[in-house]
């Protein structure tokens, strides 16, 4: 395969440039565009490599104006580079994957290198325009969330946490074979999703086999929890799951999330009974008050971090 094409198709542009010409270029010091570059989880390459392109240029000029002009405070540059480079390798990883079994499967691809490259020609504006749809309606929905309460902190707010996970993963991966095992977590990934997007809830991350997720209303977490753990012990493809959830403050970082609340919810996951979802007592104070679901309080327990913690068993009412 012409490699040198593709690889041209995909950076928008030949490599011209060593890294000292594109701090020159661009007019930011070096250390400064090395520091972004490994932030964004590129190898450091040598002063004299002929590796980037006029794209390369333009990216390290937008982020300098970016902090100039006051939108980025000087000290998130590297957090941020370093949110991006995560989020989107593990997209770009997805769409390689995607774009090597189409030209595997199809033999006429597999054996003409100029379709193949016609074929990521065409694709890639096509794949840019979906992600800047996906983008703009995320952004319009938090935003939406945010100017609802413009007086409270975005970083360190009131949400429920839940973790929802599988159960006895660690035996699957001994029995099953990757194939399988990759269509488990496939329709476990597809299910909590859809779950979560219908119950007004936001994926976090999925962790192999648990997925971390928030939201904004007690009514919501709680049916996010009840309806995986219902249809996951209906499905006969997937393991029974178990579920932690728990209510208060939480701090917000680059797509993560972080706090007792977060700990709290995980430990009632690793207390939970398959097919149940336990929940601590301040989420419990305001489910009870809800119609369509149920509190039963359990004994205080001693995990790791926490001498008396208080479950209460969610079910619907």
């Amino acid at each position: 395969m012409d490699s040198e094409h593709l690889e041209s198709v995909l950076l928008g542009g030949k490599r011209r440039y060593t890294r000292l010409e594109v701090a020159e270029k661009a007019g930011v010091p070096i250390e400064r565009a090395a520091r972004l570059w490994r932030a964004l989880g590129f190898a450091t390459v040598g002063d004299h490599e002929v590796v980037f392109t006029d794209a390369d240029i333009d990216a390290v000029r937008t982020a300098d104006q970016l902090i100039s002009s006051g939108l980025l405070d000087r000290g998130l540059e590297a957090p941020v580079a370093r949110t991006l480079g995560l989020h989107l390798s593990r997209l770009a990883e997805w769409q390689v994957r995607m774009l090597w079994t189409l030209i595997t499967e199809n033999e006429h691809l597999g054996r003409d290198d100029a379709q193949t490259v016609m074929l990521v020609e065409r694709l890639l504006p096509e794949l840019q325009r979906v992600q800047d749809f996906v983008w703009r309606r995320h952004l319009a929905a938090f935003a939406g969330r945010a100017l609802a309460s413009p007086d409270e902190d975005l970083e360190a707010r009131t949400e429920v946490v839940g973790f929802v996970d599988m159960v006895g993963y660690t035996r699957l991966t001994r029995s099953l074979d990757e194939g399988a095992l990759s269509a488990v977590l496939e329709g476990f990934e597809l299910l909590a999703t859809e779950v979560i997007a219908d119950h007004h809830g936001r994926v976090v991350k999925m962790i192999g086999d648990e997925v971390l997720f928030v939201a904004d209303a007690p009514a919501d977490a709680a049916g996010i929890a009840l309806t995986l753990t219902e249809r996951t012990t209906a499905d006969e493809d997937l393991p029974e799951v178990r579920a932690g959830l728990a209510a208060g403050r939480i701090l917000s970082r680059f797509g993560d999330v972080y706090g007792s609340v977060v700990n709290v919810a995980a430990r009632l996951t690793s207390l939970a009974r398959p097919g149940t979802a336990l929940i601590d007592r301040a989420l419990a104070d305001e489910v009870a008050e809800l119609p369509g679901f149920a509190v039963r309080s359990l004994r205080p327990v001693t995990v790791r971090g926490y001498t008396r913690l208080h479950p209460y068993v969610l079910r619907r009412a």
